[in-house]
């Protein structure tokens, strides 16, 4: 049994979400979730899933989606970024049930700070489903853990009440993921934050599990943002089974494994380390500087490669008066990336063991 035996092709919303990350679990592989900037990002990754048969979560972050809306637009109030990620979702949405693939359409790290971006997103799911019966997007990450945990987690309570009736999934974040990312800082972090205890997700397990059981909890173990030289970033993804056995005490009655878990960071990382957290109950990893990289080599060796069709709009290397128009055209030199971005996204998600699985 496939994949699409259980749910549908296209963005999927409330239980649907649930029993893909159900399927992903009892299967031993997890999927990846790559950051999308733009249109022609986007449809790469969909078109990676596509071509090795696996279902895909595709996710904005709150400066990304700004970007997909375009720079030239104020955000001094998150409208930009309200406005891309709106679009990012409808984008999906049409083009996804093309590529035949079950879509996780998601936003990424929402600070504290960023709350009205959050808020922008949640009236867009509110409206969609008073029309369709489901929310635009599939789920929503709230990453309050720079706050106190009884705050972090009294506030992913308070917006999961607000969630949990339209079908949206909730991923939380408990402990600090280091490193740099869209503005977010935790470089100068203390290490034994990077580090969540077991106690910690339970009280996590607990709180919102009262409310739904649509969620998942991105526990730190030492992950890092961006990409590093070897032996820089200290993972231990054998700490997940801590917190797996953890909670299957507390709750009795045999169930194992019965918390999904969120890599994130996990750029760089080792092909062992990646393993290891599935078998610990991972069913997502986030997947950015790496896909940004990918990205930019096919444009990158593309216009190294016809340096001299790319000097002027007429005249290169076979006469004077030879036209470029074919070498500069954007759906050119733009697809060399999206090839190249493919590539990688496969690697994401053959390292996730996520192949063939529809």
């Amino acid at each position: 049994m496939g994949i699409l035996d259980i749910v549908p092709a296209g963005v999927l919303t409330g239980d649907n979400v649930r029993k893909l990350f159900d399927y992903a679990k009892e299967n031993q592989f997890a999927i990846p979730a790559i950051n999308v900037t733009s249109s022609s990002v986007a449809n790469a990754v969909l078109e990676a899933a596509r071509d090795i048969k696996s279902p895909i979560i595709i996710q904005v972050s709150q400066g990304g989606a700004a970007f997909f809306a375009g720079k030239g637009l104020p955000n001094d109030k998150q409208q930009a970024s309200i406005a891309g990620a709106i679009a990012a979702a409808h984008h999906v949405r049409i083009v996804a049930k093309e590529y035949g693939v079950p879509v996780v359409m998601h936003s990424d790290h929402c600070a504290k700070k960023l709350l009205p971006w959050f808020d922008g997103m949640l009236k867009a799911d509110e409206e969609y489903f008073k029309q369709h019966h489901e929310p635009l997007f599939s789920s929503h990450m709230l990453d309050l853990s720079e706050e106190p945990k009884d705050e972090n987690i009294a506030e992913c309570v308070k917006y999961f009440k607000r969630m949990a009736p339209l079908g949206l999934w909730l991923e939380m974040e408990i402990g600090i993921t280091g490193g740099e990312e869209d503005g977010v800082d935790n470089t100068g972090v203390d290490n034994s934050r990077l580090y969540t205890q077991p106690e910690d997700i339970w009280d996590v397990y607990s709180a919102l599990s009262a409310v739904s059981p649509n969620f998942s909890i991105a526990a730190a173990f030492g992950n890092v943002h961006g990409v590093y030289k070897p032996g820089n970033v200290h993972l231990h993804p054998e700490l997940l089974n801590k917190h797996q056995i953890h909670a299957e005490q507390k709750l009795g009655g045999g169930k194992k494994k019965p918390l999904y878990l969120v890599f994130h960071g996990g750029s760089g990382s080792t092909k062992d380390e990646i393993k290891t957290a599935v078998q610990n109950g991972v069913v997502k990893m986030n997947v950015d500087t790496d896909t940004q990289w990918a990205y930019l080599t096919g444009i990158r060796d593309f216009i190294q490669n016809k340096s001299g069709y790319l000097q002027t709009q007429v005249g290169n290397p076979e006469g004077a008066d030879k036209p470029n128009k074919k070498y500069y055209d954007p759906r050119v030199w733009v697809r060399e990336g999206e090839k190249t971005l493919v590539v990688r996204v496969k690697e994401a998600c053959a390292d996730l063991g996520n192949v063939n699985r529809l």
